[in-house]
């Protein structure tokens, strides 16, 4: 069976090629993001498996608790997954349109996590560091992990800096055991 990703990738194009035809990325993000959620859950990820649930129905249901966001485009979207029986690869499709979308606007979703909150000073020394070394509009995601001790991790994509005191102690532990 083809890896998920290979499957998910022309439906992510796809709804990439139609948000930004209709002017409409911020409203296909949310779409996606719900009903990646919703897909997900574990009642209906059951659902998606069943053979007694039609496509219809399944499209009804993520349609419904999606709610006003959709507009025909994206119904259209869902009901082309559902017949595919490919909805439980929403959350691969939705990530992969983030990437596209991120492509598109140059912009970098840039995921901070540090021992402590960080103040805004430091935020935006942090983003400004980031933009020129990523040439790139960025857009800040903080969070706290306590575990780490001190320092943070930044993550955008593949990019990974790890400067926790946590990851310098695990290191020095490995070369002293050596």
């Amino acid at each position: 069976m083809a890896e998920k990703a290979t499957i998910a990738r022309p439906y992510a194009k796809a709804a990439f090629a139609s948000a930004r035809q209709h002017n409409a990325l911020e409203r296909w993000s949310t779409v996606l993001a719900t009903a990646s959620s919703v897909v997900q859950d574990e009642r209906v990820a059951q659902l998606l498996s069943s053979p007694r649930v039609t496509p219809e129905q399944l499209s009804g249901l993520i349609a419904d608790i999606v709610g006003g966001d959709l507009d025909e485009q994206t119904r259209n979207f869902l009901a082309t997954l559902a017949g595919n029986r490919r909805l439980a690869l929403l959350p691969e499709i939705a990530t992969m349109y983030e990437g596209l979308r991120a492509e598109a606007e140059n912009t970098a979703d840039v995921q901070v996590i540090s021992a402590v909150e960080l103040n805004e000073a430091q935020k935006q020394r942090l983003v400004s560091a980031l933009k020129q070394r990523l040439k790139r509009e960025v857009r800040l995601h903080c969070e706290v992990d306590a575990s780490l001790i001190g320092g943070a991790i930044v993550r955008a994509g593949d990019f990974v800096i790890d400067g926790s005191l946590k990851a310098r102690l695990d290191r020095l532990a490995v070369e002293m055991t050596h």
